[in-house]
């Protein structure tokens, strides 16, 4: 078992929450183990499904005063099932429901209002370096971080399966598009856009799909927490800044199966980027799961100068997987920092020791930068 950073029981303190995330991130593992005395209802389960689709109100009056934490499990088969849950909510303030699901994309498309803010929203991301209790860096940029496949004696089958059975039934099962076989096509390609800037007309083209198809399926990979397109930071003025978003699948694995990529070995250009993506998500659970307000952002000017990450407005993070870093590899940061008062210049790497420039700039292995985050040290 991993010893999870998202504590429910804190979150349902204040209100009942919502438990948003990709299936195999954990979800189901993680309220069973903090909620070990709680009502459970699982919808994945036929007969509960059934039982409760045909009268919505057995939820309601199958309670007892005992019954303080409920927890229903893929909530978004049944949306009707939240009008009874809210009269609970409104009726027993003293009642919580964690409610989980793969996304809140049924639930809005079926007119669902979540509870009328009676719910809190929390997502739960594969596996962080302060779960897994060590890096393991050259593991996780090949095999990705979801705790199934981590654990499995056979990782790439286990992403095989996913990729193949789960994204094409996940889509399926929601009725999100009229034609699998040419969205199952748009995540194959848009998966070679991974870390990139996104081209929607260029996508497009190669999936087959018009550009505004192409929009509205990078939509459904948002709503359903399957990838996410991180903006570019676009304060500074004095080198113009682009527009254009760049798109990141929630899992290193999942990215790496969805490419075809056989092997990630150190030292080639397909590490490199797996690295970016390992740090990006590593960054992007950190923020979600302190519930920051600083805002995830890329910068590139259109004289092509880039820092990969911008964490608010005076972090900058550059992430490169070589042994030894030069003064080339300096040059965004300190273009963005003649353009905005940086706090923090980290170029995230894979040398041995930290050291720093003259001007601040901070050189940290990545293994040490996972773990100074881990930490809350970034």
């Amino acid at each position: 078992m991993f010893q999870r950073r998202l504590q429910l029981q804190k979150l349902i303190e204040g209100s009942s929450i919502f438990l948003f995330g990709p299936r195999q991130t954990g979800k189901t593992t993680l309220v069973h183990m903090q909620f070990s005395q709680a009502r459970y209802f699982n919808l994945l389960e036929s007969d509960t499904f059934r039982e409760l689709t045909a009268r919505p109100e057995l939820i309601r009056k199958s309670l007892t005063k005992r019954d303080r934490v409920i927890v229903v499990d893929e909530i978004q088969r049944l949306p009707t099932l939240l009008n009874e849950i809210q009269a609970i909510i409104d009726s027993r303030p003293d009642a919580r429901f964690v409610l989980t699901g793969s996304s809140a994309r049924t639930l809005r498309r079926k007119g669902t209002n979540l509870l009328g803010g009676r719910a809190g929203v929390s997502h739960l991301f594969p596996l962080l370096t302060s779960e897994i209790g060590k890096p393991l860096i050259e593991k996780r940029c090949e095999i990705g971080s979801l705790p199934r496949v981590l654990l499995s004696p056979k990782p790439r089958q286990d992403l095989r399966n996913y990729v193949g059975v789960y994204l094409s039934e996940e889509i399926r099962a929601e009725s999100l598009v009229r034609n699998i076989e040419t969205f199952s096509r748009f995540l194959e390609v848009a998966a070679l856009s991974n870390g990139a800037l996104i081209n929607f007309t260029k996508i497009g083209s190669d999936a087959g799909v018009p550009p505004r198809t192409v929009r509205e399926h990078f939509q459904i990979l948002e709503d359903t927490l399957l990838g996410t397109l991180l903006p570019p930071y676009q304060k500074t003025v004095k080198r113009k800044p682009i527009s254009t978003a760049k798109f990141y699948l929630f899992d290193v694995g999942v990215a790496n199966m969805l490419m075809k990529r056989e092997q990630v070995l150190p030292g080639s250009r397909e590490f490199g980027e797996a690295l970016e993506h390992l740090i990006f998500c590593e960054l992007s659970a950190y923020l979600s799961y302190t519930n920051s307000s600083r805002r995830l952002s890329f910068w590139r000017s259109q004289s092509q100068l880039e820092v990969d990450f911008v964490i608010g407005d005076d972090i900058a993070i550059e992430v490169k997987a070589t042994a030894r870093v030069g003064k080339s590899d300096f040059k965004g940061l300190r273009a963005l920092a003649e353009e905005i008062p940086l706090k923090r210049k980290i170029v995230v790497c894979l040398e041995n020791s930290r050291w720093q420039e003259d001007d601040g700039i901070e050189i940290i292995p990545a293994n040490d930068f996972l773990h100074d985050l881990a930490e809350g040290r970034v």
